[in-house]
């Protein structure tokens, strides 16, 4: 295995504990201490080293797909030097040093799970992930491929309904997978075109726009309002914040990090 040198601060544990958080997830598999993603015809396997993580195969196909993975484009001393003025951050980013939230590296992936995800919680969203990565994705080694948009243009709207979609979600997704869109294309775009550009789809809406531009994208000032689990993290850390529209102005230039570092700091019972 050779060695992927990320960004100090990193630490392995804490950027990964997001694929153990919530039960298996296919795609991106977690088995004996190493993630496993499929990259191409390839499985990709991610475990820690000192300096970063080794990585099995790493060439220039896989290595893109491994950093973002590990959340390599977030600007971590930016945002801890910003947080030292915040009590609340500061106590976070000391407890949590070196956590990079973890990226997903494809844009049909994420907007497929940000429908699965759609007012359900996490487990069950994941265990609906699964049973369609199980019946259109493909196994490569231990991890599978998320189906593509051109495998799901040939699923029926009782082929979702039968993994447990509702019959909405069922709509959405087969409609995503028909869009012309160039989903590639809006990282080149600023934050408002590619919320626009979402929210015209059928079954996206400014939760799921966010989050794609958190977690995908890696964009600075992604605020998922009216994400429930966000919302109780803030009101856990700051009782004063009955408002997640008004508290975006508090985290101000980094919303998408605050937003990473109160949804792991509660979850794992930090502070």
């Amino acid at each position: 295995m050779a060695l992927l040198r990320l960004p100090e601060p990193f630490d392995f544990q804490l950027s990964t504990e997001r694929f153990r958080a919530f039960g298996p997830d296919l795609a991106n598999l977690w088995v004996d201490g190493a993630l496993h993603r499929v990259v191409g015809t390839r499985e990709l396997r991610i475990e820690p080293a000192p300096g970063g993580a080794e990585v099995e195969p790493l060439d220039d196909e896989t290595r893109p797909v491994a950093l973002t993975l590990l959340g390599a484009p977030f600007d971590l001393d930016g945002f801890y030097g910003w947080a030292r003025a915040d009590p609340v951050l500061a106590r976070l980013t000391r407890e949590l040093a070196g956590f990079r939230p973890p990226l997903a590296p494809d844009p049909f992936e994420t907007l497929v799970t940000s429908i699965t995800a759609q007012q359900v919680s996490l487990f069950a969203a994941f265990a609906i992930r699964n049973r369609l990565i199980e019946c259109f994705g493909r196994q490569v080694g231990q991890a599978y491929a998320f189906p593509t948009a051109e495998r799901l243009r040939d699923a029926t709207y009782d082929d979702l309904t039968a993994l447990g979609f509702s019959g909405r979600k069922a709509e959405y997704v087969l409609g995503l997978a028909q869009e012309p869109i160039d989903l590639d294309e809006l990282a080149s775009l600023p934050d408002e075109e590619v919320k626009e550009r979402l929210v015209s789809l059928r079954g996206i809406g400014e939760w799921t726009a966010e989050w794609f531009l958190a977690r995908h994208l890696a964009r600075p000032r992604a605020w998922p309002v009216g994400d429930i689990a966000l919302a109780k993290a803030v009101r856990s850390f700051y009782p004063e914040e009955t408002d997640l529209v008004a508290a975006r102005a508090r985290f101000e230039p980094f919303q998408n990090l605050s937003a990473h570092y109160l949804l792991t700091g509660a979850r794992v019972a930090v502070g």
